[in-house]
């Protein structure tokens, strides 16, 4: 062997992201915030006024829930019709963030109903998803639009950009897989 060997020691644990720091304590000091401001109301106006709260919030984040996936299947079994025109990109928008606007709001807490009302204004829920879009962009590179490319330009075809502005197309076959058994479950 030539040159200086990079061994790891297998006591030393890999370093952890910022997110799985500082998610969990996040978490913690939301659920912290959630109680205290569930006490504070309760205190101002009454445990019972508390629960009818939650009660409403339970109740209308299900019938959100319910009328987003009821509109994402009418759009999908539209679309999935023989000789059916392609959805436009504008159908399926902002169904996300409805679908997450109903699950804060069934969640119990205030803060996550004030974040669920943000989810679920259109104005706010537009810049949401902007910003979303924007951000997974800047992490990923290619974010797929609602009519194509579902996995993103490392799967399936690809395009290859050259230093002198040429495409070159092709498509990822994998060597290690047997073509007939990706189907199978």
């Amino acid at each position: 062997m030539t040159g200086p060997s990079q061994q790891t020691d297998p006591t030393r644990r890999p370093k952890r992201s910022r997110a799985r720091t500082f998610l969990p304590l996040g978490i913690a000091a939301w659920l912290v915030l959630e109680i205290w401001l569930l006490t504070v109301v309760a205190e101002a106006a009454g445990g019972f006024t508390v629960f009818l709260l939650l009660l409403a919030g339970v109740v209308v984040g299900a019938a959100v829930i319910k009328r987003a996936g009821r509109r994402a299947w009418q759009n999908l079994s539209r679309s999935m019709q023989p000789g059916a025109a392609p959805q436009e990109p504008a159908a399926g928008r902002g169904s996300s963030f409805t679908m997450l606007g109903g699950l804060l709001l069934m969640m119990p807490g205030l803060i996550s109903d004030v974040a669920a009302l943000v989810c679920l204004f259109p104005p706010t829920r537009a810049l949401l998803r902007g910003r979303a879009e924007a951000m997974l962009r800047r992490r990923v590179g290619h974010v797929p639009g609602p009519m194509g490319g579902g996995f993103g330009p490392g799967y399936g075809q690809d395009q290859v950009r050259r230093p002198d502005g040429k495409v070159i197309q092709g498509e990822v076959i994998r060597d290690d897989e047997d073509p007939h058994s990706a189907h199978r479950d």
